[in-house]
């Protein structure tokens, strides 16, 4: 029962008070929770590592978002169906019939269409569900006649006649496919083709009333007709032509043809020259003249004419060798009835049936005893419905509670040992695994807003081994160091599956990692600078040095002996021009000497006690103001970011600090008892003997003066 004072417990959890879900009376109570105190307010459907058929189903509107009433939703939904809601805290697999509350009306119904289910699959008696079981409607609905879907098949009936009509109906309309993974007919198909078959049918009844008139030349007018068509556009060119010359007797010789026209040809094999020839006139042009039929016909419509005059003008003009243009005219009329019969073609779809089987299919009440039996496979909707819910009821009671731990609450992200929905897996790369690894959907907006959040970031293209899909993820490195993390590194990633990708860093947002990362930083940098600029002036000196030997490379004469006749002897050394070099160097080396041993009489004036003090100040002087910036950023990373670029509405601060970061980043480790081996055979052996004497001789002197300064031994100056 929801309880009108129901009290809330709260746990402080990544710095922010969260709620704890842990009993039925929670979820029952759920809608009353204020919304600002949930952790995510939206998800998204897509890229979560929890069933996604599941997360459809709570998302009512199909928008690919899941909100917090369409939570509530779903908890309330389930929660009226079972006897005790702390049933779903178990996230078990197999869901026990005996769970659900009969006493309702649709726990009733649903308890029944469960044991349906179970005795389709050939599981009947069994008191346990599966997400497998009910997700499998092929082969749950394989074994029925009907299934509420309002489609049939062929199995549908045991009349010939009716698996007859059903493939006519599918080889000219189509099909779909039902329930039980076969391929049928709904109404509305089935009510398509009747509607082409009766449109079919009136087109078809037309010529039969009017046959005379539209098919004046019998069952050869189809293919007069088509004649007709190929050669009308050029004897009404013709006859135009006859008509013009009438009108000006001098443009006779003109539309005829033109001599230039043909003089272009006549040097051509003119059996290839069919198409320019065809462009002529069909025959020769003066005035008012009839058509010829027979013969004196363009060579490139000869076979056309000689085929009208077989099939139409020989029937409509008999006994002509030659037609004019008022009979030309005439055979025109003649075929505008069988023109528009034909543009008024309905019903075509059904055509390859034949008018015989449509008139069948029409005078027999086949047609309704289809449509009867989708009437009788639709009146079973609901319970077909019913099953479909069971589904939904056993997936709501295995993924609802593990969702809301991480929408409510972010309870499986800041638990050891547990992972959220939205990591995808675990990356390893460079002696280290990341298990803060995210999906990332839209690559630009997730590299832009994901920068806020504080992180070391590392985004990775990846290839799927086994199926060769790819997906981009972004892993966050919350420990250790980053000496060998540069783009194009190549690494390996594991998802939530146990499957293995090939990775590869694509793009790095640098933030601090740890506080000794941070502390060695500044010496890093100068090292850096140093190497930088060493790098520099021996690369110019390289160039120097190249460029005086090859200087006069060039001008070397051919003739070797004509060389040694100009050479010139070299100048003389000039110690006048490096006075001022030299001095400068020993002002440098002197100033550096200077300061230098300042630095150290004064730190060799210290007492013995305040050495390590000062040695001390001297690293927090250099590397302080580097690790507390790192301090204060890596107290306040937060995923929010992250997830706000995948889609997410994250309602509160999900901070990630140092000790919690140093559990999502695992550094390499050897087992615990293992062996070692120090006997490095690729370590130089002969130690260096001036690095030992070097060192030997700092620690005398240092001795020494110790002696000295506190008077247990006098020198003698």
């Amino acid at each position: 029962m929801k309880h009108t004072n129901h009290t809330w417990s709260f746990s402080t959890i990544g710095g922010v008070k969260r709620v704890n879900i842990e009993s039925g009376a929670d979820l029952l109570n759920l809608e009353k929770l204020d919304p600002k105190l949930w952790t995510a307010l939206s998800c998204p459907v897509n890229g979560l590592e929890i069933d996604k058929k599941t997360l459809q189903l709570i998302d009512l509107d199909n928008d690919g978002q899941i909100r917090v009433p369409e939570i509530i939703n779903a908890v309330n939904w389930i929660t009226s169906i079972l006897k005790d809601p702390n049933d779903l805290l178990k996230q078990s697999d197999a869901f026990s019939l005996s769970s659900i509350n009969s006493q309702t009306d649709l726990g009733k119904t649903l308890l029944e269409s469960a044991k349906v289910i179970l005795k389709n699959l050939g599981k009947e008696g069994a008191e346990y569900l599966t997400v497998d079981d009910t997700s499998d409607t092929t082969k749950i609905f394989a074994a029925t006649r009907f299934n509420g879907d309002g489609v049939i098949t062929e199995e549908t009936s045991t009349d010939s006649e009716h698996k007859q009509l059903i493939q006519d109906i599918i080889q000219c309309i189509g099909s779909v496919e039902d329930r039980g993974g076969a391929i049928g007919i709904n109404k509305e198909i089935v009510q398509t083709f009747i509607n082409d078959c009766e449109k079919f049918s009136a087109w078809c009844l037309k010529k039969e009333t009017h046959y005379s008139l539209i098919f004046p030349l019998g069952d050869q007018t189809e293919t007069a007709y088509q004649n007709f068509c190929t050669i009308k556009s050029k004897v009404d060119d013709y006859f135009m032509r006859c008509r013009l010359a009438a009108f000006d007797p001098q443009s006779t010789e003109v539309l005829n043809l033109q001599v230039a026209r043909v003089e272009s040809i006549t040097a051509k094999d003119l059996s290839n020259c069919i198409d320019e020839i065809a462009a002529y006139p069909l025959s020769k042009i003066s005035a008012n003249k009839s058509l010829p039929i027979i013969s004196a016909i363009n060579p490139a419509w000869e076979k056309s004419i000689q085929i009208f005059h077989q099939l139409t003008a020989s029937v409509l003009t008999p006994n002509k060798t030659e037609i004019t243009e008022v009979e030309w005219n005439h055979i025109c009329e003649t075929f505008v009835p069988y023109a528009t019969w034909l543009s008024e073609k309905e019903g075509k779809i059904v055509e390859p049936l034949g008018i015989e089987r449509v008139k069948y299919i029409l005078s027999h009440s086949h047609k309704e005893e289809i449509i009867s039996l989708i009437a009788q496979d639709q009146a079973l909707e609901n319970e077909a419905n019913n099953i479909i819910l069971v589904d939904q009821l056993v997936r709501y009671h295995r993924d609802l509670y593990t969702l809301l731990k991480n929408f409510v609450t972010f309870f499986d992200f800041y638990t050891l040992g547990s992972k959220a929905i939205f990591q995808a897996g675990t990356l390893y790369i460079d002696q280290r695994s990341c298990d803060l690894c995210i999906k990332v959907s839209d690559m630009p907006k997730h590299s832009t807003m994901a920068s806020y959040s504080g992180m070391f970031l590392m985004y990775c293209d990846c290839r799927s081994r086994s199926t060769n899909e790819a997906m981009t993820i972004v892993a966050a490195l919350t420990n250790g160091d980053i000496d060998n993390l540069v783009v194009g590194k190549n690494a390996l990633f594991y998802d939530r599956n146990g499957l293995d990708w090939d990775a590869t860093v694509i793009k790095i947002i640098d933030n601090p990692i740890s506080i000794r990362q941070a502390f060695f930083s500044p010496y890093r940098k100068v090292s850096r600078f140093i190497e930088t600029q060493i790098h520099k002036v021996a690369t110019a000196q390289d160039d120097k040095v190249t460029g005086d030997m090859t200087k006069g490379v060039e001008t070397i004469p051919v003739k070797a002996e004509e060389s040694k006749a100009k050479k010139e002897p070299p100048a003389p050394f000039d110690v006048g021009k490096f006075v001022g070099i030299f001095a400068a160097i020993g002002l440098a080396v002197g100033a550096i000497g200077t300061a230098l041993a300042s630095v150290v009489a004064g730190f060799l004036g210290l007492t013995w006690w305040k050495m390590p003090i000062a040695f001390a100040g001297l690293l927090l002087l250099v590397s302080g103001p580097s690790m507390i910036m790192a301090f204060l950023k890596l107290r306040k990373r937060n995923l929010a970011p992250i997830l706000d670029a995948n889609g997410w509405a994250i309602n509160a601060s999900a901070v990630v600090n140092i000790q919690f970061g140093n559990t999502l980043t695992h550094l390499a480790e050897l087992p615990k008892g293992a062996k070692i081996n120090l006997n490095d055979p690729f370590t130089k052996k002969n130690r260096p003997l001036l690095p030992v004497i070097f060192i030997l001789s700092i620690m005398i002197g240092m001795a020494l003066y110790f002696f000295w300064k506190y008077g247990y031994m006098h020198l003698p100056f």
